[in-house]
């Protein structure tokens, strides 16, 4: 009896601490599974669950719940950060800059609203109102992380006495069905007609010609070309293109560059979608071709292979010559489910997969220089893993002066290690860094993370959390989280949709994303065949996560000092 005594109420025993944290856990995402109309909580349940088992007074030592709710913290901004990096910086491109423009107007918004909030509805009087209502913010737009990131800053000026994962907790479950439910409003205001929407996708291309790969059989037809070698009329056309087959003198051979094209040859060109048209201009004219029945043929192979050698990381096509030491052209590289054209400046990386045609012996040997073995990618870089949070915390921890501010900010256990993971998962392999990770790996690591951080913050929450809603102050987070959720989104839905024409299904994505909201993008991704939602959600949240870390530290350190 004892025993089970100390397993269920000692706060020092380690096996209470994971008897706690496996049940609120377990009982959390089992309970964010369920539905209504379509709409869950998914892992914030989590959350709630760890609120009513500290509600009833199960918890642990609180240095402990502290250590694994900052550790949990890092490890889903770090996996976050590795997975959103490579895409952070080319978000910037074409209808992303308007995207990432809109997201940004919505977080100044929020800070207005909540800024006006405070002032009508708070009570100004109590010193720890602005920080609370700070939480209030971070629940409104579900971040968890700008939750840690606002903690973390109030701990910096020495305050651990206001509880803000209160009015966070009272504001999400509002903010989820707002994101969801405001949309909507706009759309009957606008007199949107779902398939006028989804044929509107239909015609859009999704994809950036730029590196779309397009193939193409082209037959030489001009005469002051031919006779000419690869290279030269790649250098004469000035476009970068691949030519992977070449029908000549009746036999089918694999090219290189110092190939001679003579006229009435038959090419198989590979290049960008946005140089194609120029290059059949130049060359000639498509054929169709039936080169599998071309007697005397030289027997080719086309076959994907895939960089598993940490050796070739961050090194270019044309640095490894490929093509002129085996006889082989590669037409393709696919990158996290994306073609990419070939071209010889293209960095690779570990984990990519390159579409190599040649002679079967000569691709085998290309396999074996590139690694192809892919148990190999099973494994996890932890070592980069440690590098990298080792860092981030550490560059979390420079104090940045700011005008007027008593206190210095830091980046902290939440934006210094997203920044950091943002930047070597793009420029890692410069410092021989392998990033590469499975999609299911940093999956879960992130659930692993924020589960521990949500169950730390529920179970710290729970002894106060039933009085301060019942007291009153619950019902004002509540209906502040309210008006913050709600005015920005309505504001820029109805600015994207009547100022800049946009699909209402990437506006779902697009206000899902600058609310960091996966129930809202479940939501929008169920009312569509298309991928316009989870484009436009992509889009915005790389920027917007990293915004709504460093805004929930700098109102935190400004508000608290002015107000």
């Amino acid at each position: 009896m004892d025993r089970l005594k100390t397993l269920l109420f000692d706060t020092e025993s380690v096996a209470h601490i994971l008897l706690l944290y496996s049940f609120v856990i377990a009982v959390g995402v089992f309970l964010g599974k369920l539905k209504v109309r379509g709409v869950s909580l998914g892992v914030a349940f989590i959350l709630f669950t760890g609120i009513v088992v500290g509600h009833f007074g199960f918890t642990g030592n609180i240095k402990t719940l502290n250590f694994v709710q900052d550790f949990g913290l890092i490890l889903f901004v770090y996996s976050l950060g590795l997975q959103v990096g490579p895409s952070f910086f080319t978000s910037f491109r074409k209808g992303g800059m308007k995207m990432n423009r809109l997201a940004v107007l919505m977080i100044v918004l929020n800070i207005a609203v909540a800024v006006g909030v405070y002032f009508l509805l708070f009570d100004r009087s109590d010193a720890d109102g602005f920080a609370m209502l700070v939480g209030v913010l971070s629940g409104a737009v579900t971040n968890t992380p700008g939750l840690g990131a606002a903690e973390e800053a109030l701990r910096q000026m020495g305050n651990t006495t206001v509880d803000i994962a209160t009015g966070y907790a009272c504001a999400y479950p509002l903010a989820v069905l707002g994101v969801i439910l405001v949309p909507m409003i706009v759309k009957a205001i606008c007199k949107v007609r779902d398939d006028v929407e989804n044929e509107q996708l239909s015609k859009a291309e999704q994809e950036d010609t730029s590196v779309k790969p397009c193939r193409q059989y082209i037959e030489m037809q001009n005469e002051r070309l031919a006779g000419k070698t690869v290279v030269e009329l790649r250098r004469i056309m000035n476009r970068e293109f691949i030519c992977s087959r070449l029908l000549q003198n009746g036999q089918v051979i694999t090219p290189h560059r110092d190939t001679v094209v003579n006229l009435g040859d038959q090419m198989c060109v590979v290049s960008s979608e946005d140089d194609a048209e120029a290059i059949l201009a130049i060359l000639g004219s498509t054929v169709d071709v039936e080169w599998d029945n071309v007697q005397g043929s030289e027997p080719l192979v086309s076959r994907r292979i895939v960089i598993t050698k940490d050796k070739l990381n961050g090194k270019t096509l044309g640095q490894l010559h490929l093509g002129s030491i085996y006889d082989v052209t590669i037409t393709r590289v696919v990158r996290s489910g994306t073609e990419l054209f070939a071209s010889a400046s293209l960095v690779l990386q570990v984990g990519d997969r390159l579409t190599v045609v040649g002679r079967k012996d000569n691709v085998a040997a290309i396999a074996a220089r590139v690694g192809n073995e892919l148990k190999r990618l099973d494994t996890p870089n932890i070592a980069t893993l440690f590098i990298g949070i080792m860092v981030g915390v550490l560059f979390g921890s420079i104090p940045i002066a700011l005008p007027g501010i008593p206190t210095p900010m830091k980046l902290g256990l939440a934006g210094g290690p997203l920044v950091v993971a943002i930047l070597i998962s793009r420029f890692g392999y410069k410092m021989g860094l392998v990033t590469y990770t499975k999609a299911s790996a940093n999956m879960m690591l992130r659930e692993v993370g924020i589960a521990l951080f949500l169950a730390s913050v529920g179970i710290k929450s729970g002894a106060n959390f039933v009085t301060t809603v019942t007291s009153g102050d619950g019902l004002i987070f509540m209906l502040a989280g309210l008006l913050i959720t709600v005015i920005p989104v309505f504001i820029v839905a109805l600015v994207a949709r009547k100022k800049y024409g946009m699909n209402y299904y990437s506006i779902i994505g697009l206000v899902a994303g600058a609310s960091t909201n996966p129930p809202a993008l479940a939501f929008a991704n169920s009312q569509t065949e298309h991928d316009a939602p989870a484009v436009a959600y992509s889009t915005v949240y790389p920027l917007t996560m990293f915004l709504r870390i460093l805004t929930a530290q700098l109102m935190v350190l400004i508000g608290c000092n002015m107000f």
